[in-house]
């Protein structure tokens, strides 16, 4: 029978289970990607499993996240993370050497691998066709530790591209379009293939934004075929020999479809405040400019940034616009600046920056009160940029170029009426310089790790009781992100590595009320709508309030990797069986769960629960060894006992 690239991919790294959507998969993982927002938790995770090296075939921790050192914290982790890592057989991406997708798939990745990394963006490794998944740090954690990972089988989205890309219209245009139709839970639960004639005429910088966008659609991952575009990025960046021809069998199915013209394709752009707000930019032409951003982990590479240039070019940025530029990497940079990009910037009024993630995380470049910002970043979730009540606008290269020059919003169409489209293509040959990646020692038995004040050892948690008895601290609607659940921004960023700390942090821009009434509550529930723990892969938005008391979380649906996360610091991740019977739980209200220890050994799908003396009936739908880490109290305390 013919077969998609998924499933090839999938069968060949299959350690556990049969490819049915739904039911738990165990895969091998080749790649691990960390970084260092999720990596000084992860490394911590690590060295608690008491291991000399990672048994991964590549390991990579870089640091593009905490790149503000406005005090000691930052700087201590940096110093953590180079130590662990050096010590354990991990490469090591220095600050100022770019972020982590970028350079993964400039230097690292190769077709047919898989990779997980502690980051939702780990797909963009799809612009070279590897089947990438973010993780919780744990998770990754344990692959670098040698084990299998652990996922429901994900159903597979054929997606046939037909046609060309008009002038002015982009990768970005593409998956925008995929979020104006299937909205941010539109994928969840699948990996998105693309296939079809109109994926030659994408470069490898192109797909890797589409691939790096799906996790704004809940995908669990993306992946294009690998072919003479692969190979054209490949040999360009002196790693030809990792290229392999894959694609999907002819005639394989899907188990669901759609088709995308590219030549029918305009600018769009995603309005305030997410990233399925999409409409065409001519709708909305003519907003106020504030603010404009290129690059980060999106639309970072030397395509998207040369074709900036060559648009500011003879141009200046707007008066009243600050208009930044963030590198993907230190690679991308210097290839810019060898084409003469750089100046072209400069004197365009533009601001260059490290490369790095900054603004995309809240990590400094927050706009104003009421400015509009608009960005080629992969999110715009409330409060993201670093500003509450931010209005943030995610569009592409192309349409922040005119908005720039233009101080308003504008169709970037509108410039082809003055000058010709600059169809920038990816070098031959890059400029190649790996001197701020620390490579594995051989021999790392004399390296010690450096701890500063603000690394604090993983908490313990306790072994899911007999029965418990619990107060709703807080009860929410849909589309809950992990960025309302535990912010970024250069004030919580730097505390991942101290959980007591951060934990203050929990809801903070929702309720910042809810870390004192979870600590006087003892145990206490959470209770939301649909997609709740969409976004970002930090498990810290499990591990804080896990910290602060929460035994459980009752929603009417999770996102994939917030679902795995609660299940991996033992809180329970229950969904209604009938949705209105959310109605029932409002804050500060009793819940008891009776017997639930029993219920859950003897494998019980249905969990009751009693809210102020009503039954409500609960669903418990995870695996039989999600159960057992339950019991434990989360997975590190199961792997540990299982190690003894």
């Amino acid at each position: 029978m013919p077969k998609n690239l998924t499933t090839k991919i999938l069968e060949a790294h299959l350690v556990e289970g049969k490819l049915v959507p739904g039911t738990e998969i165990s895969i091998k993982i080749d790649h691990t990607l960390l970084q260092d927002a999720t990596g000084t938790m992860a490394m911590l995770e690590f060295i608690a499993m008491g291991l000399p090296r990672v048994k991964v075939d590549l390991a990579a921790q870089y640091i593009d996240h905490n790149l503000l050192q406005t005090d000691y914290k930052n700087a201590d982790d940096h110093a953590f993370l180079t130590s662990a890592a050096m010590k354990f057989g991990v490469h090591l991406s220095k600050p100022g050497n770019g972020v982590s997708h970028q350079v993964h798939l400039e230097r690292f990745g190769v077709p047919g691998f898989t990779l997980l990394g502690a980051d939702s963006h780990s797909p963009t490794a799809a612009g070279i066709s590897v089947l990438a998944i973010g993780a919780g740090g744990l998770d990754v954690a344990l692959a670098m530790a040698g084990h299998p990972f652990n996922l429901p089988c994900p159903a597979v989205m054929g997606v046939k591209l037909t046609g060309k890309l008009l002038d002015w219209v982009s990768g970005k245009d593409v998956i925008l379009e995929m979020l104006r139709r299937h909205t941010v839970k539109g994928g969840v639960g699948k990996v998105i293939e693309y296939y079809g004639p109109g994926v030659a005429t994408l470069s490898a910088t192109d797909r890797a934004t589409i691939g790096n966008m799906g996790a704004e659609l809940g995908a669990t991952s993306s992946i294009f075929p690998s072919d003479d575009r692969t190979r054209d990025f490949l040999v360009s960046q002196g790693r030809g020999e990792s290229w392999q021809p894959l694609a999907a069998d002819e005639g394989a199915g899907y188990d669901e479809y759609d088709e995308i013209d590219l030549s029918a394709l305009e600018p769009l752009i995603a309005c305030p405040s997410s990233p399925d707000n999409v409409v065409p930019v001519r709708e909305v032409a003519g907003t106020k400019v504030d603010q404009v951003i290129v690059g980060s982990s999106v639309n970072s590479s030397y395509r998207d940034l040369m074709t900036v240039c060559r648009i500011m070019e003879g141009n200046r940025v707007a008066a009243g616009v600050h208009f930044h530029v963030n590198p993907g990497s230190r690679q991308s940079l210097e290839n810019v600046a060898q084409d003469g990009g750089v100046l072209m910037l400069l004197m365009a009024g533009v601001s260059i920056h490290q490369s790095g993630c900054l603004g995309c995380i809240g990590m400094g470049q927050a706009p104003g009160t009421d400015q509009v910002s608009l960005r080629t970043f992969p999110r715009n979730f409330p409060g993201r940029s670093g500003t509450k009540g931010d209005k943030v606008y995610l569009c592409s290269p192309e349409t922040a170029a005119a908005s720039g020059i233009n101080g308003v919003i504008t169709d970037p169409r509108k410039l082809g009426e003055i000058r010709s489209y600059p169809a920038v293509q990816n070098p031959e040959k890059y400029l190649l310089d790996d001197s701020s990646i620390i490579f594995p020692l051989e021999d790392s038995s004399k390296v010690e790790i450096k701890t500063g004040p603000n690394i604090v050892p993983f908490p313990d948690f306790d072994a899911l009781p007999e029965s418990l008895q619990t107060t709703v601290v807080i009860a929410l609607g849909d589309n809950i992100t992990t960025d309302h659940i535990m912010p970024a921004g250069n004030k919580v960023l730097p505390l991942r590595s101290n959980i007591p700390a951060i934990s203050e942090h929990v809801f903070e821009q929702v309720d910042p009320d809810f870390p004192a009434r979870a600590k006087v509550a003892g145990n206490g529930i959470v209770v939301a709508g649909e997609n709740y723990g969409q976004g970002s892969s930090r498990e810290h938005a499990a591990i804080a309030p896990r910290f602060l008391g929460i035994r459980a979380k009752i929603v009417k649906s999770f996102a994939r990797i917030h679902k795995a996360n609660l299940v991996n610091f033992g809180i329970l991740p229950l969904i209604f069986k009938n949705a209105d019977d959310i109605n029932l739980f409002r804050q500060g209200c009793h819940v008891s769960f009776q017997g639930v220890r029993q219920l859950i050994e003897s494998g019980a799908s249905e969990i009751p629960v009693s809210v102020d003396g009503k039954e409500v009936i609960t669903l418990l739908e995870i695996s039989a060894r999600q159960r057992q880490e339950l019991l434990a109290g989360g997975t590190l305390n199961l792997v540990k006992h299982q190690q003894h």
